[in-house]
C-alpha cells in the first residue's frame, strides 16, 4: 500500500511526535519512579495523553525549523 505523496508531511509529523513521545516518556518514567509493575500500563496511558499535543506540534513547527535549517546551512 502507497500513500500518496501530498500526505507526506502528515505521515512524517504522526511517526516522529509518536516515536518521540515514546521514547521520552519512557525515558522519564523510568528515570522518576523505575521499572516496576504497572510501568507498561502507565507508559502507555502517558503516551495516549501526550501524543495528540505533540502531532500537532510537530506539524505545525516543522516546516519552519526545516526552512530555518536550510536558510543556515549551505
Amino acid at each position: 500500500m502507497q500513500i500518496p505523496a501530498r500526505f507526506a508531511p502528515i505521515l512524517f509529523s504522526a511517526l516522529l511526535s509518536a516515536i518521540m513521545v515514546a521514547i521520552v516518556s519512557a525515558f522519564v518514567l523510568v528515570t522518576s519512579q523505575g521499572l516496576h509493575a504497572g510501568f507498561g500500563g502507565q507508559w502507555l496511558r502517558s503516551c495516549m495523553t501526550t501524543w495528540p499535543v505533540a502531532f500537532p506540534t510537530v506539524a505545525v513547527v516543522a516546516p519552519a525549523v526545516r526552512r530555518f535549517v536550510a536558510y543556515t546551512t549551505a
